[in-house]
């Protein structure tokens, strides 16, 4: 080994030792959840964020309308609506959950990997 090849290997296990402390307690919920926002794909977490936000606002708009409605065929045409767009939009939030968990498991791999390098 030459005296480069110490010098960055020195560097590494600072760095290593850094991201240990770092990573020695797990984000909060919140923390993960913005985290999802960032990164390579968070474009992907914003669309569906927007489109799910959309789709809440428009079954609240006709959960609205079927409770004013006076005749069982209109509370029909809004409330059907209302239903499944809610439905769609709490399964639509819902699939941001395996990206956390997935992050979560990454997480401590990298933890595992730092921790047997050391």
């Amino acid at each position: 080994m030459t005296d480069l090849d110490n010098k960055i290997y020195e560097a590494l296990s600072a760095e290593d030792e850094a991201l240990l402390k770092e990573m020695e307690t797990e984000p909060g919920y919140f923390t993960q959840a913005f985290g999802l926002f960032s990164g390579s794909f968070g474009w992907i977490s914003w669309v569906i964020m927007i489109v799910q936000s959309l789709m809440f606002f428009v079954a609240v708009w006709m959960a609205w309308n079927f409770f004013a409605a006076t005749d069982s065929v209109s509370q029909l045409r809004w409330g059907l609506p209302s239903v499944t767009l809610i439905l769609a939009a709490a399964m639509m939030k819902l699939s941001l959950m395996p990206v956390m968990q997935g992050n979560r498991i990454l997480r401590e791999m990298r933890r595992i990997e730092l921790l047997r390098n050391r």
